[in-house]
């Protein structure tokens, strides 16, 4: 692990989110946010009579979908320095410089990232796995990590 991030760990008393709690709370939010749209779509998902045409209607929705992730994401990062599913875990992000709660940029570059993340094959979740300070490539970016509370 990084030094820096080693150091201010120590001297703040806070340890790493595990990757079990830091998975839990990801189904958490992917499973809020699923039941969201599925709410949102409700009218139009009742009107769906095969497969295909449900397929077809949620594959439209896919950039308000990402949008919506994004939003979710950076809103309450910024505010709460946790998502629902990180609040449920009780883990939050914070800035490695200052160890408070990301700022504005921060919290939108690092819902941004995550996305994208999730785009390229989980690639960057999978990288948190093998970093020895757990950051995923949207930690990396917004220059965050997930420690419990």
């Amino acid at each position: 692990m990084n030094e820096e991030i080693e150091n201010a760990l120590h001297r703040e008393g806070m340890q790493l989110a595990s990757i079990k709690k830091r998975s839990m709370a990801f189904f958490i939010d992917e499973m809020l946010l699923s039941l969201l749209l599925m709410i949102a779509l409700w009218d139009k998902l009742n009107q769906s009579m095969t497969l295909e045409e449900t397929i077809l209607l949620t594959n439209t929705f896919v950039f308000e979908y990402m949008m919506m992730k994004v939003i979710y994401q950076a809103f309450f990062v910024m505010h709460y320095g946790a998502s629902i599913g990180k609040l449920a875990m009780k883990i939050k992000v914070i800035e490695i410089r200052t160890l408070e709660y990301p700022n504005v940029l921060s919290s939108l570059n690092r819902a941004i990232f995550r996305v994208i993340s999730e785009l390229i094959f989980y690639l960057g979740f999978l990288w948190g796995v093998f970093d020895p300070a757990r950051q995923t490539w949207h930690d990396k970016t917004a220059k965050t990590i997930v420690v419990d509370v």
